[in-house]
């Protein structure tokens, strides 16, 4: 390993024509690196493979820019708010990968030549941890190692040593030393739908010895309050992305991982791949902390993984969902991408195989415009991350839809129910309108839809 300057890493000589590149993401994004990346105009003709790129706004913009994106071709396997206008806009490439597949992909369809990635250590065993992010970047340093390319490492004195995946100082080609701070993701305090979806998850679905699963935003943070309102106790964490809402899980003491598929040996830790904080303090908080640690996202989000956890408990975010119960949460029109595949679909299937666990999707029934969330259709060609035989839970301010067992007329007048009241009338009389619901009125037969709990019976 050699000790350089970030120009004497990222160069024509280093990087040359025809180069692929896998980069690190999230809060773990080589800043550095990718500047001189960035403004290097010799360096041309290359693929840059990148999930959730954050960063200062200046390099980010000067990275997805037109005369950058001209010279680097970008593929981006799950946008982050910089990225998301070139993608939209045709500068750069989506790549249609789950979360749980990245490492294969990399290794069987793209051989990488080149990683970018951040470290802290080295650790008294001479190891390095790869910080927040792991992501597919153990099997990308793996992929290039074996094909003679160039790991390229910064060492920053800010990034926390996560414990778990570690890598040897004989597996980084070249250190660069830097200092900054990483990138946050402010938390938003939950609004009163927020709070009532947090209510219903907490209610129905989590129990003591549960196995949860969440991201970040408003929802997450509701749940977590939830919990911790109705006292359960004996939780497992296994999950994608870990943020501030779980650390408030794992400060109070409810979370034990006493019955986690992932404790060995008396071991009991939380799991994640990926790790997302409001505040520095929050890194901080991550630091050599044996609460919890990170492995590779073709174990967290691998189906029989996820599937072997004690009664997992999957909740994740949607931009929409139709009557069927076709849940869509990567676009939000056919060509028009938010975020990406991701993790979604991974935990959607995997808790499904659970014994006790069951998936959730919650979303507020109306977007910030007050259009509804809760349609008739889904929206003509776009991808969706569920469809209805997945036998998701659908989760609203208005009450919970569980699938199991129904059919589709039977679906579409429970979903109807998540809908607000005026839309929620419309949906019903397009339902009883259209023949191809089978005598939609069994539904109601006992006056509450079935599968359907209103907030008001919680």
């Amino acid at each position: 390993m050699r000790h350089v300057t970030a120009e004497e890493a990222v160069n024509i000589r280093t990087i040359p024509a025809g180069s692929r590149i896998y980069s690190v993401g999230n809060a773990s994004t080589p800043q550095v690196l990718l500047d001189v990346l960035a403004k290097d105009s010799q360096i041309r003709s290359v693929d840059l493979y990148g999930l959730m790129l954050l960063g200062r706004r200046q390099l980010m913009e000067r990275l997805f820019s037109w005369e950058c994106c001209n010279r680097i071709t970008h593929r981006v396997i799950l946008n982050s708010e910089f990225s998301r206008p070139a993608v939209n806009a045709g500068r750069a490439k989506y790549q249609l990968w789950h979360l749980s597949d990245i490492p294969r992909f990399l290794r069987y369809h793209v051989e990488p030549d080149v990683v970018f990635l951040q470290v802290s250590g080295p650790d008294n065993g001479g190891n390095y941890s790869l910080g927040t992010t792991v992501e597919a970047t153990l099997e990308a340093i793996e992929i290039v190692r074996e094909r003679g390319g160039l790991v390229i490492a910064e060492r920053n004195s800010q990034m926390p040593f996560v414990l778990g995946t570690t890598v040897p100082e004989s597996y980084l080609d070249y250190l660069v030393d830097v200092d900054y701070e990483l990138p946050v993701n402010p938390a938003h305090s939950p609004d009163e739908s927020a709070r009532r979806i947090g209510r219903i998850i907490a209610a129905l679905f989590v129990e003591n010895g549960c196995t949860v699963q969440y991201g970040i935003g408003e929802v997450p943070e509701a749940v977590t309050d939830a919990i911790l309102d109705k006292g359960v106790s004996d939780l497992g964490i296994h999950t994608e992305l870990f943020a501030d809402a779980m650390r408030k899980l794992v400060e109070a003491g409810v979370v034990t991982n006493r019955n986690s598929a992932d404790r060995r040996d008396g071991e009991r830790f939380s799991v994640a791949s990926i790790f997302l904080s409001a505040s520095q303090e929050g890194y901080r908080w991550l630091h050599y902390n044996s609460s919890i640690q990170s492995r590779p996202c073709d174990y967290t989000n691998s189906i029989l993984t996820i599937a072997e956890q004690p009664r997992l408990v999957s909740i994740n975010s949607a931009i929409g969902v139709d009557l069927h119960g076709n849940i869509w949460a990567d676009s939000l029109k056919a060509r028009r991408i938010y975020g990406g595949i991701g993790g979604q679909a991974d935990f959607i299937r995997g808790a499904q195989y659970s014994r006790g666990g069951c998936s959730i999707i919650a979303l507020k029934s109306t977007t910030r415009n007050g259009g509804s969330k809760v349609v008739d259709l889904c929206p003509e060609g776009i991808t969706t991350t569920a469809i209805a035989a997945d036998n998701v839970c659908i989760v609203t301010e208005n009450g919970a839809f569980m699938p199991f067992g129904l059919s589709i007329g039977e679906h579409a007048v429970g979903i109807a129910h998540l809908a607000r009241p005026q839309v929620r009338d419309e949906l019903l009389r397009r339902i009883f309108d259209d023949p191809a619901f089978h005598k939609p009125s069994s539904a109601l037969s006992s006056g509450t839809p079935k599968g359907f709990v209103p907030l008001e019976e919680i």
